[in-house]
């Protein structure tokens, strides 16, 4: 325990920015819970993959990062894409993701509950719900609001994602 006391009760701090009829909004709007519960639906969804919102610009007034949850049907893949300047964290609650990526989709990963996987900007990828039993459940985190997929047309996939497709708002249908 410190010794220093940081209620505001003790001493008042000096806030350049804040004056008493212009408060920083913080002192209103902090930090935010939301539970697991209070997930947001409203977005597209499609049989089989149910994704919801978490953290973005609409719920809580977040610039710079989107998170949520996903759950993909068994045997689900991408086709190849990328996410622009975009950067990716997807952390595996349930079952196991497979990524490819590469100019030919020549190195694989795989993630299981507990791992988190980094997807760089500019990466062609692919990911796929390697198990054909189970459905895949993660955390996604991206860098931005606004998504951004780049679909990737001239490449083969290793897989080719002809059983079920991947959709949500990120990634559409070929």
């Amino acid at each position: 325990m410190s010794g220093h006391d940081h209620s505001d009760h003790d001493h008042p701090h000096d806030h350049p920015h804040a004056h008493s009829h212009d408060e920083p909004r913080w002192k209103h709007d902090g930090v935010r819970v939301i539970t697991g519960d209070k997930l947001d639906p409203n977005t597209a969804q499609t049989p089989g993959m149910f994704r919801q919102a978490a953290i973005n610009h609409a719920r809580v007034g977040a610039q710079k990062i989107w998170a949520g949850t996903v759950s993909i049907q068994p045997n689900a893949k991408t086709g190849v894409h990328h996410h622009g300047e975009l950067e990716s964290v997807i952390y595996v609650v349930r079952g196991k993701a497979r990524m490819r990526w590469g100019e030919r989709l020549e190195f694989v990963a795989e993630a299981g509950p507990g791992d988190f996987t980094y997807v760089p900007p500019f990466v062609p990828h692919q990911e796929i719900n390697a198990n054909p039993d189970e459905p895949l459940e993660c955390v996604l985190v991206r860098s931005d609001n606004e998504a951004v997929v780049v679909n990737i047309t001239d490449v083969d996939p290793v897989e080719a994602p002809e059983a079920v497709y991947w959709v949500d708002p990120i990634h559409k249908h070929p």
